[in-house]
Order: structure tokens, then C-alpha cells, then sequence
């Protein structure tokens, strides 16, 4: 019979743990009436008074407080007949509202001790309002016939009083603080809370209670639910020697630092039914004594980065109670076939949410997820399965939330999934999808409201194939679809999806005009992108957007004037096509919010609006390659933020305005191929964290200023070709060691090539991950070259076409990773530096047009990356290298006008001495004549005693020894005799024949 009465209770709390967990506080404790009719005792009326004095009530939430039935006030509640206060709910119960600020109703102030007048006060709840930092009242642990405690998120601070431990009859404390409190405490006082059901202290620094907290929370053995993440436990001890937690069903230590395995005196709680211990940093297999918690509902594991293994029957397997599973981000791997398959074989399978995405599960998906048939929840992205969608998804009716993205799958989409009818949710985004999409793959979608496929690749694979009359069952909010051929007309089956506030559909190969009837769904948007398509016509100024709205149009044939559209836009993208006229005058009016401009790659004309300076908002500014003339405008003080300016390749005059200068913020600056003019701005230096500075193909003079060295030390590239620069490269350049391209190629430089070029380490540097610096021209490989998403993998030196002279400076040799140097057209003299071999990334070398004399260092022959050379035209002498890269350079106009080099490609034979030259590098003719005649007399020599050993090592011996001659001879006229029996034979055979 007990055993019955304990199973009772048992299933009766599963219950209510599955209809939302154990909350104490819905528990009447049989102590507190709803009934008003009761008047309050006077004394406890006064004591009630003196608290609403010491508070602070912005919102006037106690402003009932008043006349003479205290029972009948807000949070109050009294004991029936009695009239004593037993219960007191003061919680700010606005805290969580989205429709209001929560902090206009909290409570605040002084707690007065005048509650220790409420002698049979069981209930008290603070919770939710702001007390400012001070300490919880040390009196509270007097109120000694309190069953109810809850002060979480009212912000106090301080210690947790120890007197708490007196509250013999507590059973339900929270004390959890919200983000931004700061509550420490030891845990002496705890075990005194014997009658305790329920602990939350989230958020308390526990920290000093590391080594013991275990051991105190195990002394409380009517614990029902333990609540206590991010406290700063950091240990979770492996054992525990007797588990008096036997009523456990709830266990929170998420966001603790743990750095160990699972312990394995969980497994002993065999009550379990809620278990979270993610974001932590635990390590290992998942144990298998997983299997044994046979009641367990939701389990958390995520993030924890560390867990590994497989999922199996063995471990998770066999667990049917489960509802909510989740082990994303980790590194779970193996398939999971064997898991899916023991879950199948339930009798009643529970699982409603399963997370395992950003793992590194594989293989392909097994068809046994189609037996999971309550699943609500499926999210598999960030892993790397392969194959295609299995069939057996459309058994999956309860599905609503499916997210396969980011898995790198190529493979088919099964017409399966248009069975789903619950589905919300569809992200199957960064995978290769193959064939065709017909209206069967959404024939039933009709709850669907977020549809995302993003190939990975932009090549099409994926098509869709529908009717031009279907009308789809679902109402989408959410539209995002790249890479997959949506076209060749505007898709028509968008016209009743009158609900999107986000469409994105690019690359689709569509191509015409928007037809009207899209403008006029009246949409407002979040989002609005067909950006690399071919679409024409023009582009409305009535479409709708949010606050923050985003619109991609790029990559387009739109034509006509420069649409002006909502002032909610904050990222306005129009580049890449042919609208044509003035920039709008007033733009910056028209759309003040704007973070991101970009009009690039149109035929725009005109002048630089002056309403630009109404854009307080604007980060990037990009409106290059168009036919902009005009001043740029002298603005910029009023729009602080600006990070990226690109009005490159117009044909905007006059000088760079010093309010640029004001652009602290500033780290990409783009004027090249303009008609600028004037010295650099002493005030531009004020820009210190500078990345790419190009102003090449203008009309600037002067010096190159050395403040560029001295204050952009984050310099990553450096462009000041075509201009009309003067004096010396500035040694402080060298400073810039994140430098990776340096282009003052066609100036009037002068002076040597500092040797300090040696410091630019950004040429050496390996990069590890991509980075955008923007769009470059540079000369490599003996043309211009365009650079764009790969630029920040490029290494070039680009002087050429200056009046450069001296030496090449040996510190060049040291730059390992420089992938082009282009020194031509100057007048540097001296030899090639033998040690240029050492560069071995180096393609394009240019070294034309100087007077630089020696022979071609033989080192160059191991450059095996050196795809373009040009040696034309200086005073080289010596052999040209035949080995490695040389044996392709076969075109003689690379080595022309040397009138001392010969050999191939040249006409010009080489001497003897200088092919011996070339075989023994390193050493002069003298050497060289010297080492061949020792070379003969070493040759004489050895012939000499080669015959004396060979001939009278034979001869000598059978001349002096009898035995040894008559034996030789001997063996010869045997071996006579045998030959001609054997060709007599043969003769007398084929007579006979």
C-alpha cells in the first residue's frame, strides 16, 4: 500500500513537472483566502502602512493601500475569520511586458522592518522590482513562519544574510539575481532550510563555495528543484559517496565553468526529469548511465564544446520520456542511424525538440527520423551530412521548425515535405540542392511562414517548376531564395503573398520588369534584395520598409533616375546597374537613416549632393565609377562615423576638404582615377586607424608625407600611383608593418630605395582567414589586374616609372611572402642581390629600364612561383639560367638590350669558360681555369695507375706462375673446342632436314 501511495506521488508531480515544472508559488499551502469580506488586524495595518512609507511607488501600485480593511489591498491576502496577514505579493509583475517599460513599476526604497508585526505571514514576494544594490534585511530571517520567499531580480546586493538559515519552514526560496546585480554568499546557512522544495539562486556569486556546495545542497533531502546556474561554481565533483537528492527532479547548473566530465552520481537520481547543464566546459564520451534515468525529460548539453562520442541505444537511445534534446555546439560525431533506429522502437516515442546542430555528426540522414513522429522541432544545421532529404520526412506531422542549414549536402529534396502541414519553419540554406521544386514539394505547406534556400554555390542546380497559375497554400513572412532558377519571368506565384516582410531572391535568372502588380501588394519590408538578376525598368518610390530597412537591388539593368525611397532605409544598394542623371539634391533629407550608400557602377553625373551632410548615421559612402564631377563636398563634420568613402574613378576635381580629417573612424579611403589635385592634408593624419588609403591616378604633388608612417600604423594598403609626387620615399613607411601593398609606381621619386623596406613584415605575414579591404587595380604579371574579394592575399611592391637610384636594397630579400615586385623605369644600378632566391612566393618580378649590371644571380632559378619576369634593358652580363621557371621563360624580348647575356632564348652563344661559369657558381674565371687543369692531371693520373693495375694485375701473374698460365690457356681451348661441336651439330641438323 505505501508503495502505492509513492508512485502516486510520483506520477502526480511528473504531471506537473510536463505541464510546465514545479512551481511552488502556485501551491495554496491551504493558508490564503481570495475572500475580501475579512477586515485586517489594526497592528499588522500599521505594519503594513510603515513598509508602503519606506517604499518608493512611481506608478502608484499601492495606491489602494488605504482605509481601514487592509485585506482588500493590492497583494494582500488574510486568513479567513482571523484576519491575519498571511500573504504578501508585491512582485512587479510589468517587469517582462513588451508593451511597457517595466521599471516604471517597480517598487524600490527600504524594506521596514515593521513586517516582523506579521506573525503568520507565509507568503512574501518582492520579486521584480528595484531596491537599488541594498542588502536583503537581516530581519527576513525572522519571519520564521514564511513558506514562500521570493526576491529574485529586485536588484539587491551585498551578502545573502545567514539568518535565512532560520526559516525552518521554507519551501520555497528564490533569490536569483537579473544581469547587472551583483548578490555573493557562502552556504553555511543552508542546511538549516530543511523543509526546502525549491532553491533558485541564479546569479549569486557562489564562488567560495566551490569545494563544498555539493555536500550542502545534498543535505536537503525534500529538495524537489535545484536552481543554480551562473554561479561560479567551476567544480562539479565526480563523486558523491551518499545521494540524499532522492526527490530531485529538476537540476539547473548551466553557465558554470565546469572543466570535467559527466559525474556519475547523477545517474543515481533516479527521479530525474529536467536535466541542464550547458554552457559549461564539460569534456567526454556521453556516459551510458544516461540510459538508466528512465524518467528524464529535457536534457541540455549545449555548448559546452568538449562532449564527444556518439549517439547510441546504449546512451540516449532507449530514453522514450524524452521530450527535449539538446547537444548543439559540440562534438558529437559518428551518424545517426543507430540512435533514430532505438528511438523508432518505442512504444510511444516523446521527442518533440531535437537540437544537435554544430556538431560534427555525418553520414546520411537515416530514414528511421520519419518514425519520430511527435517531433515539433528538428534542428540539424552546422554538420557535415552528405546525401539527400529522406523520404520519410513527410511522416513527420507535428513538425514545425526544420533547420538542415550550413551542412554542405548535395543532394534532393524529396516531394515528401510538402506533406508537412504544421511546418512554420523551413531553413535548408548553404547546402548544393539538385533537380527540380514542383508544386507537390509544397502542396501542403500551409502553415509554412519562413522558407529559406541559399545554395552554397552559385552555379544553378536547383530549379523551380511550377505553373504560372499556382497559387501557393501558404502565407510567407520570410522569403529567402539564392542561387536557385526562380525565373526566367518575375516568379507570379508571389502575387498573393501579401503578408512578406523579407524577400530575397537572387540569382534567381530572373529577368524583365517588376510587374506592377508587385509594387502594389503594398508590403512593408525588412528586406528587399533581387540583386544578380536581369531585371530592367525602373525602380518606384513608393515601396514601404520598416525601421531599418535593408534593399538590394544590385547587379541589375535598372534604368532611369535614381529612385529616392523610404526614410526607414538604412542600407540602400542600387550599384551595378544603369540608372543615369544627378544624384538627388535632397537624398540626405530623404532618407536620414542610412548607415549604407553605395550607387556605385551607374552613369550617374553631377555633382556630390550637400544633403549628404544629413546622413548622421552613415558608415560606409561608395559611389565610384560614375560620372560625378564637382568638388567633393566639405561635410564630413557632421557625420562622424564614416568608415569606408570609395569615389574612385569619377571626375570629381579640386582638393581632399579637411573636414575628411574629422573622420576618426575612418579605415577606407578610395579617391583613385579622379582629377584631384593639391598636397596631402597635413590634417588627414588625424585618421589613425587607417587600412586602405588609395589615391593613385590624380593630380596630388608634393612629397610623400612621412606622417602616413607615423600615425596610420594599421596601413594595409597604400596606393599613391599617377600623381605627381616629388623627393624621397620616406623611411618612416617602414614602420608600417602591416603594410602588405605599396604602390607609388608613376611618380617623380627620387633618392634610393630604403633599405629599411626590410621591415615590412605584413609581407611576410600568413593570413589565416579572409578579410575585405576593397577593390584595387594593380600591375602584376606585366598587366593591370583587378582585385576585389581576394586582395587582402596579394603582396606587392609596385616603384616603377620614378627616378628611383642606388642599389637594390638587400632588405627586399628578406620579404618571403612578396608576391610581386615591379622596380622598373628607374635608375637603379648595381648587381641583382644574390639572395633574391630567398623569395619564394614571388610571381612577378620587373626589374626593366634600370642600369643594374652583374650576372643573373643563380638563385632566381629556385623562385618556382615566378610566373613573369622581365630583365629587359639594363647591363646584365653572364649566362642566363637554364633550370626550373627558366626553362619557360623562352621569349628573348625579356632579356633584350643586355649586351653582355647570352645563352637561350638570346641568339648569343656563351664561351666555353662560360658555361664552366655556369656549372660552378659562385666562382670567378681564374678559379674556374684552375679547377679544370687540376681536373685533367687528376684524369692523367688515374689513367695511369688503371692500366698498370689492370693490365699487369692479369699479365704479371700468368707470366710469373707455370700453373696459373697452362690452366688459362688451358680453359680457352675448351671452351674452342665446345663452340665448334655446337655449330657442327647444328650444320649436320639442318642438312639432314
Amino acid at each position: 500500500m505505501e508503495g502505492t501511495i509513492t508512485s502516486f506521488w510520483v506520477l502526480l508531480l511528473i504531471l506537473i513537472l510536463s505541464s510546465g515544472f514545479l512551481h511552488l508559488e502556485t501551491f495554496k499551502f491551504g493558508l490564503c483566502s481570495d475572500t475580501y469580506n475579512v477586515s485586517c488586524i489594526a497592528g499588522e495595518r500599521n505594519a503594513l502602512l510603515n513598509l508602503k512609507q519606506g517604499l518608493t511607488d512611481p506608478s502608484g501600485r499601492l495606491s489602494s493601500w488605504t482605509g481601514e480593511n487592509c485585506c482588500s489591498w493590492a497583494g494582500v491576502r488574510c486568513r479567513d475569520q482571523s484576519g491575519h496577514v498571511t500573504k504578501l505579493k508585491l512582485r512587479n509583475s510589468y517587469s517582462s511586458s513588451p508593451d511597457v517599460d517595466g521599471t516604471e513599476y517597480a517598487l524600490g526604497g527600504e524594506i521596514h522592518p515593521s513586517l516582523l508585526h506579521l506573525k503568520y505571514l507565509r507568503y512574501l514576494d518582492l520579486s521584480m522590482n528595484n531596491f537599488g544594490g541594498i542588502a536583503i534585511p537581516n530581519f527576513i530571517g525572522s519571519l520564521k513562519t514564511l513558506r514562500y520567499l521570493n526576491l529574485s531580480g529586485a536588484s539587491f546586493g551585498g551578502n545573502i544574510p545567514p539568518h535565512l538559515g532560520n526559516l525552518t519552514h521554507l519551501h520555497y526560496l528564490d533569490l536569483s539575481v537579473s544581469f547587472g546585480s551583483s548578490i555573493e554568499s557562502e552556504l553555511h546557512w543552508l542546511p538549516g532550510l530543511s523543509s526546502l522544495k525549491y532553491l533558485n539562486l541564479g546569479g549569486v556569486d557562489l564562488g567560495k563555495t566551490a569545494n563544498y556546495w555539493l555536500e550542502t545542497v545534498n543535505m536537503l533531502p525534500s529538495l524537489v528543484e535545484l536552481h543554480l546556474p551562473a554561479c561560479g561554481l567551476s567544480t562539479l565533483p565526480l563523486s558523491l559517496p551518499l545521494v540524499n537528492l532522492s526527490s530531485l527532479f529538476v537540476i539547473d547548473l548551466s553557465n558554470n565553468g565546469f572543466n570535467s566530465s559527466i559525474p556519475p552520481w547523477l545517474f543515481n537520481i533516479s527521479q530525474l526529469v529536467y536535466l541542464d547543464l550547458r554552457y559549461n566546459n564539460l569534456r567526454g564520451r556521453i556516459p551510458d548511465g544516461f540510459a538508466s534515468l528512465n524518467l528524464l525529460q529535457h536534457l541540455h548539453l549545449s555548448e559546452n564544446s568538449f562532449i564527444q562520442g556518439k549517439l547510441s541505444r546504449k546512451n540516449l537511445g532507449s530514453l522514450c520520456n524524452l521530450r527535449v534534446l539538446d547537444l548543439s555546439f559540440n562534438q558529437i560525431s559518428g551518424d545517426l542511424a543507430e540512435f533514430t533506429d532505438s528511438l523508432s522502437k518505442c512504444k510511444n516515442c516523446s521527442l518533440e525538440s531535437l537540437h544537435l546542430g554544430y556538431n560534427e555528426l555525418g553520414g546520411f540522414l537515416p530514414g528511421s527520423l520519419g518514425n519520430l513522429r511527435n517531433l515539433k522541432r528538428l534542428s540539424l544545421m552546422k554538420n557535415p551530412f552528405v546525401g539527400s532529404i529522406p523520404e520519410s520526412i513527410g511522416n513527420l506531422s507535428s513538425l514545425q521548425e526544420f533547420s538542415l542549414s550550413e551542412n554542405g549536402m548535395k543532394g534532393t529534396i524529396p516531394a515528401s515535405l510538402g506533406q508537412l502541414s504544421s511546418l512554420v519553419y523551413l531553413d535548408i540554406k548553404n547546402n548544393q540542392w539538385e533537380g527540380v521544386l514542383t508544386q507537390a514539394h509544397f502542396s501542403n505547406l500551409t502553415s509554412l511562414k519562413e522558407l529559406s534556400i541559399v545554395q552554397t554555390y552559385r552555379n544553378i542546380t536547383l530549379i523551380f517548376n511550377v505553373s504560372s497559375d499556382w497559387i501557393p497554400p501558404f502565407k510567407l513572412r520570410y522569403l529567402d531564395l539564392k542561387s536557385c532558377q526562380v525565373g526566367p519571368e518575375f516568379p507570379p506565384w508571389l502575387r498573393n503573398q501579401n503578408e512578406l516582410n523579407y524577400v530575397s531572391v537572387w540569382n534567381a535568372r530572373i529577368s524583365g520588369t517588376i510587374p506592377e502588380w508587385f509594387w502594389k501588394l503594398d508590403l512593408v519590408l525588412d528586406r528587399l534584395d533581387f540583386s544578380y538578376n536581369q531585371l530592367t525598368g525602373t525602380v518606384p518610390n513608393t515601396i514601404k520598409f520598416n525601421p531599418s530597412g535593408v534593399v538590394f537591388l544590385n547587379y541589375n539593368y535598372f534604368t532611369g533616375p535614381l529612385p529616392v525611397l523610404s526614410s526607414n532605409l538604412s542600407s540602400f544598394h542600387l550599384d551595378n546597374n544603369l540608372f543615369s542623371g544627378a544624384i538627388p539634391q535632397d537624398i540626405g533629407q530623404k532618407m536620414p537613416n542610412l548607415a549604407d550608400f553605395d550607387i556605385s557602377y551607374n552613369s550617374l553625373s553631377g555633382s556630390i549632393p550637400l544633403s549628404i551632410r544629413k546622413l548622421n548615421f552613415l558608415l560606409t559612402f561608395v559611389i565610384s565609377n560614375n560620372h560625378l564631377t564637382g568638388k567633393i563636398p566639405d561635410v564630413w563634420n557632421d557625420i562622424p562615423d564614416v568608415y569606408v568613402i570609395d569615389m574612385s574613378n569619377n571626375s570629381l576635381s579640386g582638393q581632399i576638404p579637411n573636414s575628411l580629417a574629422s573622420l576618426r573612424a575612418l579605415k577606407f579611403l578610395k579617391l583613385s582615377m579622379n582629377n584631384l589635385s593639391g598636397e596631402l592634408s597635413p590634417a588627414l593624419q588625424n585618421c589613425t586607424i587607417m587600412e586602405t588609403l588609395d589615391l593613385g591616378e590624380n593630380k596630388f604633388s608634393g612629397n610623400v608625407p612621412a606622417w602616413i608612417g607615423e600615425k596610420m600604423p594599421s596601413l594595409l594598403v597604400l596606393s599613391l600611383r599617377s600623381n605627381l609626387f616629388t623627393g624621397y620615399i620616406p623611411t618612416q613607411l617602414c614602420d608600417l608593418s602591416s603594410l602588405h601593398i605599396l604602390d607609388l609606381a608613376e611618380n617623380n621619386l627620387s633618392g634610393p630605395v630604403p633599405n629599411c623596406i626590410g621591415n615590412l613584415s605584413g609581407m611576410n605575414s600568413i593570413i589565416t582567414s579572409m578579410r575585405y579591404e576593397g577593390q584595387l587595380w594593380l600591375v602584376a604579371k606585366g598587366r593591370d589586374m583587378f582585385y576585389d574579394q581576394t586582395l587582402y592575399l596579394v603582396n606587392s611592391i609596385d616603384l616603377a616609372s620614378n627616378n628611383l637610384s642606388g642599389d637594390m636594397p638587400e632588405g627586399l630579400t628578406i620579404l618571403s611572402r612578396l608576391g610581386t615586385l615591379n622596380l622598373s623605369m628607374n635608375h637603379l644600378t648595381g648587381k641583382i642581390p644574390a639572395g633574391i632566391g630567398s623569395l619564394q612566393w614571388l610571381e612577378t618580378l620587373d626589374l626593366s629600364r634600370n642600369q643594374l649590371s652583374g650576372t643573373i644571380p643563380p638563385s632566381m632559378a629556385s623562385i618556382t612561383a615566378l610566373n613573369h619576369l622581365n630583365l629587359s634593358h639594363n647591363h646584365l652580363s653572364g649566362p642566363i639560367p637554364t633550370t626550373n621557371q627558366f626553362q619557360t621563360f623562352i621569349d628573348p624580348s625579356i632579356y633584350e638590350d643586355n649586351v653582355g647575356l647570352c645563352g637561350l632564348p638570346l641568339p648569343t652563344k656563351c664561351s666555353t669558360d662560360d658555361e664552366s661559369s655556369s656549372h660552378l657558381p659562385g666562382e670567378g674565371k681564374t678559379k674556374n681555369g684552375e679547377a679544370k687543369g687540376n681536373q685533367k692531371l687528376g684524369f692523367y693520373i688515374s689513367l695511369a695507375l688503371g692500366f698498370i693495375v689492370g693490365f699487369w694485375g692479369v699479365c704479371g701473374t700468368l707470366v710469373i706462375k707455370n700453373s696459373w698460365r697452362h690452366a688459362y690457356f688451358k680453359f680457352f681451348d675448351d671452351v674452342k673446342e665446345r663452340v665448334l661441336l655446337f655449330v657442327s651439330l647444328k650444320l649436320a641438323s639442318r642438312r639432314g632436314r
